[in-house]
């Protein structure tokens, strides 16, 4: 199973040159801060607007560029104040995860999303998906119960805690009801629907949980030991649970594939040298592991502290004395590298992944499983097969993926700081905390291309790191939109992957001007028309796309043909645009955009095709075919002959439908 290392960066810059660099960050975006919002266009705003932006809960500043917000919904008061997480879609609804349960918005008028259903039913992280009548709820936490209770859990092993999938029949969505529920060893951080094209009587979810091993006496079988030492290891495996569709009820784990095996550590970045320099500042302790300064987390250290106080006969930190710091300091660089294995040679590769992106129509998934990224045969749905994998030591976290629509290349995004840190500062490296992209081979291995990051400095209060997206159907490009946390929305074309860039974006100034507060962007996906952020704190946003020069009408319109019935996070759907004169004339935009077809004759190709549209019956549909073959003959001395074909054939399609 291959595993490839793309390159580090290699622009390397001396201290006096990061130095400058830094200084020329802030004095733009000082600049930034005081300047007007630029005019929409082809060059992306300069100055950027999104920096400077004022605070505020529900009355920040807002930027937006190539894209408008139709509606700012609050989350029902039930809702308030807990962390809103991921989202589904089935029909007229969003589904809206809630730390505290999941809320159900018809979004049929996007400008105005009425709340249909509020339901209470705490658990971290409440992320959902739908299939048919069934709504998944992951629940990985310690507090959720089984009844939905609000009052928590509060012994160490209980039978009344909910660690795993929750799965709700809402043919009713109005009154749900609790079907099922499979409980799972390491609960399920999240998890992942796969409908197979094979068998239409069961759906298949992907458990991937991230907490520790609960114990044998609550759910029999846990085991916390390495395969090594037990082969019936809880560690280092996803979890199959397979839901008859007639029965849910009867879902059950099926099998625990160890996709991880034979995988070692990846390599690692430290902190900036920013942070290592403003923790020392502070008095925080730093540590070399693996030949990396990193910042020691206080909680870490205050553990340490107290052992060493009682150590003595204190009665724990509160006591500490400047000789216990001392000896805290003195004993942390030993302390952190035991706890990392010592010396023994290489350490264990991931024990989890973090989120797996299935494509059914290509038979692979996307794993994004902490220190890899890794390709995944489904076909066997039961039984899937890691075939590729890749590290990186510019990634912290690997945290999710997305295939392009024709499944030629994946990204990966990298939650460096877990979702909770700023790390979109003007002092941070554009590789960190970015996406990473992909091509996958004929051999489906994965050949690295370039990074994206936000381009736009964010504020040491907000926290800002890649995280939840989708692509836009917008035809012959991929285009994704995703969400930064209080990074805000992005919208960015990797069509060329060596080369992606922002076309459009949404953003809102810090929750709190003063200190780090909760909020932003968890997730943001298109769904029929329009995109769907769910915000952490403020509740949920609706947006659309506005054409410029990144992006027709045209092509927007022939995005908003494809529709769909459902859509899960983790479930990716294969595009088809239905023939439309909107889908030709997107292509013919493209075109121009590119000067992949001479300008008179795409003038000439614009005529016929308004001439077309007036024409009804045979009548159309003849003139279209005519004007088919034409493009067809035309693409012989294009400069982009595959966008011509395309053309054609969207023609051709269309003649046909015509008929």
């Amino acid at each position: 199973m291959p595993l490839a290392l793309p390159p580090r960066p290699a622009r390397v810059r001396s201290t006096a040159g990061r130095l400058l660099a830094l200084s020329l960050a802030a004095v733009l975006a000082a600049a930034a801060a005081a300047a007007p919002a630029a005019a929409q266009g082809t060059a992306a705003p300069n100055p950027d607007p999104r920096v400077g932006l004022s605070a505020g809960r529900f009355d920040a500043a807002e930027a937006t560029w190539n894209m408008r917000v139709l509606s700012r919904n609050r989350p029902a008061p039930e809702f308030a104040g807990s962390t809103s997480s991921d989202l589904a879609f089935t029909g007229k609804y969003a589904i809206q995860g809630n730390y505290n349960g999941w809320m159900v918005w018809d979004i049929s008028n996007p400008r105005e999303p009425a709340l249909v259903r509020g339901f209470v039913c705490p658990a971290s992280q409440s992320d959902v998906s739908v299939y048919g009548n069934l709504l998944f709820v992951s629940g990985e936490g310690l507090t959720g119960r089984l009844d939905c209770g609000t009052q928590g859990v509060q012994d160490t092993v209980s039978q009344e805690r909910l660690r795993g999938l929750r799965i709700f029949d809402i043919s009713d969505i109005r009154n749900p009801r609790n079907v099922g529920n499979v409980q799972t060893c390491r609960g399920s951080h999240t998890h992942t629907v796969l409908a197979h094209p094979g068998d239409p009587e069961n759906v298949y979810v992907y458990i991937s949980g991230s907490a520790g091993v609960r114990s044998p006496r609550e759910l029999p079988g846990c085991v916390a030991e390495t395969p090594d030492r037990d082969p019936n290891s809880a560690l280092f495996r996803i979890e199959v649970v397979k839901v008859p569709l007639a029965n849910p009820e009867r879902a059950a784990i099926v099998s625990s594939p160890r996709i991880f095996k034979d995988l070692t550590a990846p390599p690692r970045h430290g902190d900036t040298p920013a942070d290592i320099e403003a923790a020392r500042a502070r008095g925080g302790f730093v540590v070399t592991v693996d030949g990396q300064e990193r910042v020691i987390n206080q909680g870490f250290v205050n553990v340490v502290l107290d052992s060493i106080v009682r150590a003595r006969g204190g009665a724990g930190r509160a006591e500490a004395t400047a000789a216990d710091t001392a000896a805290v300091r003195a004993a942390l660089p030993g302390i952190v590298q035991e706890a990392l294995g010592g010396d023994r040679g290489p350490r264990p590769g991931p024990t989890q992944c973090h989120d797996i992106t299935v494509y059914p129509a290509i038979g692979l998934a996307g794993g994004a499983c902490e220190g890899y990224g890794m390709l995944l045969d489904i076909r066997d749905p039961v039984n899937p097969v890691r075939i590729a994998a890749v590290a990186d030591s510019n990634f912290s976290y690997w945290h999710s993926a997305t295939f392009n629509n024709d499944g030629t290349k994946v990204l990966f995004s990298d939650e460096w700081g877990g979702g909770g840190q700023p790390k979109c500062r003007a002092t941070d490296p554009a590789e960190w905390g970015a996406n990473a992209i992909f091509a996958i081979t004929p051999g489906k291995e994965m050949e690295f291309r370039s990074y994206y990051k936000l381009p736009a400095p964010q504020t040491v209060f907000e926290n800002c790191v890649a995280h939840n997206g989708s692509l836009i159907p917008i035809p012959g490009r991929d285009v994704m939109v995703q969400a930064w946390y209080q990074g805000g929305v992005s919208v960015f074309d990797w069509t060329d992957a060596a080369n992606p860039y922002e076309i459009a974006f949404f953003d809102r100034g810090p929750a709190d001007s003063t200190r780090q507060a909760p909020g932003g962007s968890w997730s943001a996906y298109w769904y029929n028309g329009v995109i769907v952020s769910s915000e952490i704190s403020r509740g949920l946003d609706v947006l659309e796309l506005t054409p410029s020069a990144h992006l027709s009408q045209n092509e927007i319109d022939a995005a908003n043909t494809v529709r769909l019935d459902h859509l899960n996070p983790q479930g990716q759907p294969r595009f088809v645009w239905p023939p439309s004169f909107a889908l030709a004339r997107a292509y013919l935009d493209q075109l121009e955009r590119s000067n992949g077809l001479a300008a008179a004759r795409i003038a000439t190709v614009r005529a016929a095709l308004t001439a077309a549209e007036r024409a009804t019956g045979a009548q159309r549909s003849r003139a279209l075919g005519q004007l088919a073959a034409q493009l067809h003959r035309d693409a012989n001395g294009a400069a982009d002959a595959p966008k011509v074909h395309a053309l054609a054939g969207a023609v051709e399609r269309l003649a046909a439908a015509s008929r």
